[in-house]
């Protein structure tokens, strides 16, 4: 694993458990973790059970002894890691976003389908599909039961850049996190509405701000730790993005609009992720902070029965639940990492294309570009590419 800040204790858990809940065709070993500190990097394998650690990720992914690369770093260094782990015939798993540019995603997906002829592997690490609610969500839908897709609601709130006086981290610096709500937790939106509908935007029309355009030089990510807090930089990402969608058809028929939000300024939310898709037979509606919840509504019962009803994911048939524990015993945010593991590497085992691909990744990243493009052509409908 290539990077150990927040995404690499989440994925460190989800590398160390699946394991022992999963019956897995194959058994990972956590071989080594990569980051530039040393110390800090020792201590991060020493606390979350890899067997050694390094610096030099080059030396690593050249190493006979490694089959699996997974990167957790900033998504300023994404496409150069993706790619020669990819052509050193390394299976890849690459968080999202999948890069900082189309150009950067594409050169990751053109060497993903190089390996792919060689047996190799990659996948995009968007979670939140492999949370059971939202699975069961894509299920239901997949099988009819809310009828024809009309209406898609998405987005995904929270408040940790509120207070004005955060750190310039870089999440807040485009040349390092590409961009800023949009691409940071916008893009969990946009694959989370694929996902559960089974179809792909085609246009959209967003607008992005900056609330908050400079912020204190201080804290990870700039190497400024220690400059006086009354010397400030400028962000130089949105901290806030809302746009609207149009779906394709998956069958000639109507195709649906969606509208997103995207904010880190959502004052009281938390991790806020949440998605309606209304449909002629009914309506699913999740939400992250009731992680084990999904509502269903059935239009085809009698009035007198109609109503949002809630569902309690953590029956032994739900998605993932059997490996876990007795009904009721809820799940937590570290599960759908495991769940990602069981996944990726039954992939692997069998030598089939986990899903999302890198392709699905590019697809987002050009979602993500149009909505940048609208706003600064006047929030005008701005069509993907295909």
């Amino acid at each position: 694993m290539i990077g150990y800040g927040f995404m690499g204790a989440a994925h460190s858990q989800g590398w160390r458990v699946a394991p022992r809940f999963f019956d897995l065709p194959a058994q990972p070993s956590m071989s080594v973790i990569v980051g530039r500190d040393p110390d800090g990097v020792t201590a991060a394998a020493q606390k979350w059970g890899w067997e050694e650690a390094a610096t030099d990720w080059r030396e690593v992914i050249a190493r006979d002894d490694i089959d699996i690369v997974d990167i957790v770093t900033p998504g300023d260094t994404h496409a150069e890691i993706a790619i020669a782990a990819l052509d050193a015939g390394k299976h890849v798993m690459c968080e999202k976003p999948l890069a900082n540019s189309v150009a950067e995603a594409q050169a990751m997906t053109d060497a993903a389908d190089r390996a792919a002829a060689r047996g190799v592997r990659a996948m995009v690490g968007f979670t939140y599909r492999r949370v059971p609610a939202a699975t069961l969500a894509r299920d239901l839908v997949a099988a009819g039961r809310i009828g024809q897709i009309r209406q898609v609601r998405a987005s995904y709130r929270q408040d940790w850049l509120s207070d004005a006086e955060a750190p310039l981290t870089w999440r807040l610096q485009k040349d390092r996190a590409g961009s800023g709500a949009l691409g940071d937790i916008g893009a969990h939106a946009v694959d989370l509405s694929e996902f559960i509908t089974g179809l792909r935007l085609q246009s959209v029309s967003g607008i992005l701000d900056t609330i908050v355009a400079e912020r204190p030089l201080l804290g990870e990510g700039i190497g400024l730790s220690g400059t006086a807090a009354a010397e400030r930089g400028e962000v130089t990402v949105d901290d806030v993005a809302v746009f609207s969608g149009r779906y394709g058809s998956a069958d000639g028929s109507y195709a649906p609009l969606g509208t997103f939000e995207a904010s880190r300024f959502a004052t009281g939310r938390k991790n806020a992720l949440s998605i309606e898709v209304s449909g002629s037979l009914g309506a699913v509606a999740f939400d992250l902070e009731r992680m084990n919840e999904l509502e269903f509504f059935d239009a085809t019962l009698p009035a007198t029965e109609q109503g949002f009803r809630t569902i309690i994911v953590t029956e032994p048939d739900h998605p993932y639940i059997r490996a876990w524990w007795p009904a009721g015993h809820t799940l937590g945010y570290e599960h759908g990492f495991s769940h990602q593991v069981v996944d990726f590497v039954s992939a692997i085992a069998e030598g089939t294309q986990p899903r999302p691909s890198f392709a699905d990744g590019l697809h987002v990243q050009r979602v993500l570009d149009a909505v940048e493009r609208s706003s600064a052509a006047g929030s005008s409908w701005i069509p993907i590419p295909n």
